[in-house]
């Protein structure tokens, strides 16, 4: 049997839809289903019940998947492995990351990783907190960016950088003069009790953390809109719509418009931490570890600068 059949049988499980599996595969429909048909008179037994809508799995089936998802994965295990006994002159490195930290966090290692690893293609993986956690527990990425606290226990992880929470307010909030204040420009979070808020949608990590600040502040947050994309987020926030936490790395500066006013939260200043996670005993190629601890290098040097 051939890791390519398995790869169609575990899609088509995934799926739970000929039609959708074929068009993930990029191969035609009719092809698909004379493959699993081939695999299933070869092993003399049912794997999909064709009855049911959608697709289900039969006993057999689940058992196949199962075994085939172990063999698959040792496979990679082992593609890794080979690649890196040749000294990266090829091979390739899966990064999983939210798109907005992907986009502030990846530029700055990114480029010199390349200039010296050109041989090693770097693929980025993209989605929600919930979606990249899931794909780093079944190993498709090398490594995910992800931000603790990680609610997969099949996780660990390697913390990067910590950096503070800012409270982004309208240029016409009433928040926004403290910036004037020569004394400072903090604010308590209870004083925020009755604001609206602007919040990510849930399945992104930042929301729980701002819903988590809130509830120890002692409040639930007056939820005014919600947005998958931190950018929307300020961008409502600079049109007068509410007030949100960002982190500090995406805050605005340097804009004519379309700019809240940041102001920094006390008692005390809230942070996160950027982690690279990846699943427990998952081996980490060479090329990982050297991505990794390029990342690790650049935000130290930031940091200290």
């Amino acid at each position: 049997m051939e890791i390519r059949q398995m790869q169609y049988v575990i899609k088509v499980a995934e799926e739970r839809s000929f039609s959708r599996a074929a068009e993930k595969l990029h191969i035609s429909q009719p092809s698909l289903s004379q493959q699993i048909l081939k695999i299933e008179q070869q092993l003399g037994v049912k794997l999909f019940d064709r009855t049911a809508n959608p697709l289900e799995l039969t006993y057999a089936g689940e058992r196949f998947v199962a075994t085939a998802a172990r063999i698959l994965d040792l496979t990679e295990q082992l593609r890794r492995e080979m690649e890196d006994v040749a000294d990266f002159k090829k091979g390739r490195l899966v990064i999983g990351s939210l798109p907005i930290t992907g986009a502030h966090v990846l530029p700055a290692a990114l480029p010199i990783f390349q200039q010296r690893f050109p041989g090693i293609e770097v693929v980025l993986v993209e989605g929600t907190t919930s979606e990249l956690e899931e794909l780093t527990a079944k190993g498709k990425t090398d490594f995910t960016l992800l931000t603790l606290p990680l609610q997969d226990p099949a996780l660990q992880y390697e913390p990067i950088l910590t950096e503070r929470i800012l409270l982004a307010v309208p240029p016409q909030h009433p928040l926004a003069r403290r910036t004037r204040d020569p004394q400072g420009v903090g604010v308590r979070l209870p004083e925020l009790r009755d604001e609206p808020f602007i919040l990510l949608k849930r399945g992104q990590g930042f929301r729980q953390i701002v819903l988590e600040l809130c509830g120890k502040a002692g409040f639930e947050p007056r939820i005014a809109f919600e947005s998958s994309n931190i950018e929307t987020v300020q961008s409502l926030v600079a049109a007068g719509m509410g007030i949100a936490f960002v982190p500090e790395m995406v805050a605005r500066s340097g804009w004519a418009s379309g700019k809240p006013v940041y102001l920094s939260p006390t008692d005390p200043v809230p942070t996160r931490t950027l982690v690279v996670a990846y699943r427990e005993g998952n081996y980490l190629s060479r090329a990982a570890i050297a991505f990794i601890g390029l990342l690790k290098e650049v935000f130290a040097a930031r940091q200290q600068g």
